[in-house]
């Protein structure tokens, strides 16, 4: 995919703020965006993400900031006037029009020859791989066929700046997963700079070059998916993007290339240096699937403890445990079911020990 870099911002996101009233949806936000980049913002409802895709697509003003786009300020620009197009969760295509005539309308709206409507048509068409549907009308499309013939849409006015609101929320779990990777690949082919707005993290790591985590209209953390993933930077990044073990504790030891957090059930042994002061209060991340168990102490582990499976997650490729520590808390432990042979497997009610790596934490200090 396509990654951004420092001194190519297509997009500039300056400073923005929009204030309803009292209350303020985004906060002093800032973002480069490079030419060709597919940008996820990601977040739970109310965060901001929604109302920031909107001031880009003209539909909302900046109370004070600057959104830059190619070099051009876009403040006091109308969306007709903007080189944006916004793809809808909705898709809102009309249900009396074809196919054709879906794609075609925004074209015939801006007085295009007819000539190069059908050509552009027929090139949307090809591309989406809706050649053969072309002559159908909305309710005789399954949702994906209807979410690929409104990105021909929008795609069709070649707009510098393609935005997607929550594109593949209509749609169900398995024809989500497959649509993705249709829809980066067709993105990557025209070459259009792309904004997405989702809550969902699976589609924002499978689709974007880059994220940014939102909440309370902020910006908490901007990097690739695995940037966001394996090395957190807030307690609330860590914890909303998949599955994670969040211990409290003290710094007990801050050498240069190692330290301890003390914990309520154990000792995290951290293999690399931190940032942090001894007595200091922080916490600890650790991705499930960064733990391993077993039914025997670990001979050797430098980060373990013993719990009883309270609950277990079967999803056929692995199987999630829910640990309970001496103190009441929960740990969980993600295991690959690697064989179809479950015999010797824990079980509910059994007494198991986690240990993991001291690569795998990340430590948090807010």
């Amino acid at each position: 995919m396509t990654t951004a870099k420092e001194d190519s911002a297509f997009l500039r996101i300056d400073a923005v703020v929009k204030e309803f009233g009292d209350f303020r949806a985004v906060d002093q936000v800032s973002l480069d965006i490079a030419k060709g980049e597919i940008f996820a913002l990601l977040g739970s409802s109310g965060c901001g993400k929604s109302t920031l895709l909107r001031m880009l697509a003209g539909f909302e003003s900046p109370t004070s900031g600057r959104i830059v786009l190619n070099g051009q300020d876009l403040a006091g620009k109308p969306p007709y006037e903007r080189p944006v197009n916004m793809m809808f969760q909705s898709y809102a295509l009309f249900p009396h029009m074809t196919v054709w005539d879906n794609i075609a309308f925004g074209l015939r709206r801006d007085g295009l020859p007819s000539g190069e409507i059908t050509a552009r048509v027929e090139e949307m068409l090809r591309l989406t791989q809706l050649a053969k549907l072309a002559k159908r009308k909305p309710h005789q499309l399954s949702g994906g066929q209807q979410q690929r013939v409104a990105l021909a849409r929008s795609l069709a006015k070649r707009p510098q700046l393609l935005l997607l609101d929550e594109p593949l929320g209509a749609l169900d779990k398995k024809l989500r997963e497959a649509t993705q990777i249709e829809l980066v690949n067709i993105i990557e082919t025209v070459g259009v700079t792309c904004v997405m707005v989702t809550h969902d993290q699976e589609e924002a790591m499978t689709m974007a070059s880059r994220i940014a985590v939102m909440s309370e209209g902020r910006f908490l953390q901007v990097g690739s998916p695995a940037d966001i993933y394996e090395t957190p930077t807030t307690r609330f990044v860590a914890d909303f993007i998949g599955n994670v073990n969040l211990t409290d504790g003290t710094i007990t030891v801050d050498e240069a290339d190692h330290a301890h957090v003390q914990c309520p059930d154990f000792t995290h042994y951290i293999g690399h240096g931190i940032t942090g002061y001894l007595g200091q209060p922080v916490t600890v991340a650790v991705r499930p699937e960064k733990v391993s168990v077993s039914k025997d102490k670990p001979e050797g582990a430098m980060n373990q403890v013993r719990g009883v499976v309270k609950e277990m997650s079967y999803f056929g490729d692995s199987t999630l445990y829910h640990l309970e520590l001496a103190s009441g808390a929960r740990f969980k432990v993600t295991v690959e079911n690697d064989s179809r042979d479950r015999s010797g497997a824990p079980t509910w009610g059994d007494a198991v020990w986690a240990h993991w790596q001291p690569s795998a934490q990340v430590v948090l200090t807010q």
